[in-house]
């Protein structure tokens, strides 16, 4: 028995060390964890009020910073990455980044609200704390900490593998060519209608998810969103919240839209809705229905803006930009706050 108990032991202790220090994914996990740092980076270097955006790829995609920016009058950070990254890590990341006067926008998808505490937690994330960021995933409550050693498993380290080889060999990345990429303020741009155009019977069979008002109210992507709107209003940090886009013809019911209103409500927090609610056609979208094409991006942003303006006391919110409307980004170590 003690010498069965041994070898469960040391299989457990190879199998997390494995995990913790040998496989990665620098091709599927790795362009994640460049997004993270690249915004975290961005919003460290602006000593300004700033707008963050958060969601999932929606934000990315169907927002642009590069948009908003100008049209509100303050540095924007377009942080949204994709709907399977744990709200809790990113708002972990993000705290230590917010400082008094800056706002959060939250156009979350309808599935961050849903998204069970069990599947929240052994998303992307996991496996890019244990790898990459452990500093944070000691700070995330015990159970977080034993999914994340327990994340992984044989097809992640055979794909680990071969992801490790196809990038020491110099593997050219085609997604970039196929549908667009990032700008510095971490808007997704390149996605245009044209290279969408072969996407357009797919996105036309596709059926969009949509929760029902209890479950959203039950939702463990609810309890994170209350937290952290609470820690954000101690913080003189404002929340405001947001529809994700979505297709004009699959709209969201007006119960599971007030239950998503109330998330927001129910912590004090103001909620944003545009003129059309973000539904647009379906050829307005680019690859799924969180994605608008850069098109109807940068309308939607337009649209955004002009919201954000409205919630602002006094209808402005300009406070960050010099006299020729260039957003004033001081670099850390400048001067202060």
């Amino acid at each position: 028995m003690r010498r069965l108990l041994l070898s469960c032991a040391l299989s457990l202790i190879v199998y997390g060390g494995a995990f913790a220090w040998l496989l990665d994914r620098p091709l599927t996990l790795g362009a994640l964890r460049a997004r993270i740092e690249a915004n975290l980076t961005l919003g460290r270097s602006i000593r300004v009020p700033k707008l963050v955006i958060l969601a999932g790829s929606n934000g990315p995609y169907s927002h642009r910073c590069e948009t908003i920016q100008p049209l509100i009058g303050r540095p924007c950070v377009n942080a949204g990455v994709a709907v399977g990254v744990g709200l809790d890590y990113l708002f972990t990341r993000w705290k230590p980044v917010l400082h008094p006067g800056d706002i959060v926008y939250l156009p979350l998808e309808e599935a961050q609200y849903v998204r069970s505490r069990l599947t929240s937690d052994l998303g992307p994330d996991a496996a890019i704390m244990l790898r990459h960021d452990r500093a944070t995933l000691l700070t995330m409550p015990p159970r977080r900490q034993i999914a994340a050693v327990f994340s992984g498993d044989l097809r992640a380290a055979i794909m680990g593998l071969i992801e490790s080889v196809l990038v020491s060999d110099h593997f050219r990345d085609p997604r970039a060519a196929a549908s667009g990429g990032f700008n510095a303020l971490g808007d997704h741009i390149g996605h245009t209608a044209g290279l969408a155009a072969g996407n357009l019977s797919a996105l036309a069979a596709m059926v969009p998810f949509h929760p029902t008002a209890d479950e959203i109210a039950a939702g463990h992507g609810t309890r994170v969103v209350g937290a952290f709107i609470r820690w954000a209003s101690r913080h003189g940090v404002r929340v405001i919240g947001g529809l994700p886009v979505g297709f004009i013809d699959s709209p969201i019911s007006a119960e599971e839209k007030a239950a998503i209103e109330a998330v927001f409500h129910d912590q004090g927090a103001p909620f944003l809705e545009t003129a059309n609610g973000g539904r647009y056609p379906r050829w307005a979208f680019f690859d799924t229905p969180d994605h608008l094409n850069e098109t109807f991006q940068i309308e939607n942003s337009r649209a955004v803006a002009r919201g954000l303006e409205a919630l602002s006391p006094g209808g402005a919110i300009s406070q960050s930009f010099d006299g020729s409307r260039q957003p004033v980004i001081v670099m850390a170590g400048e001067g202060p706050r």
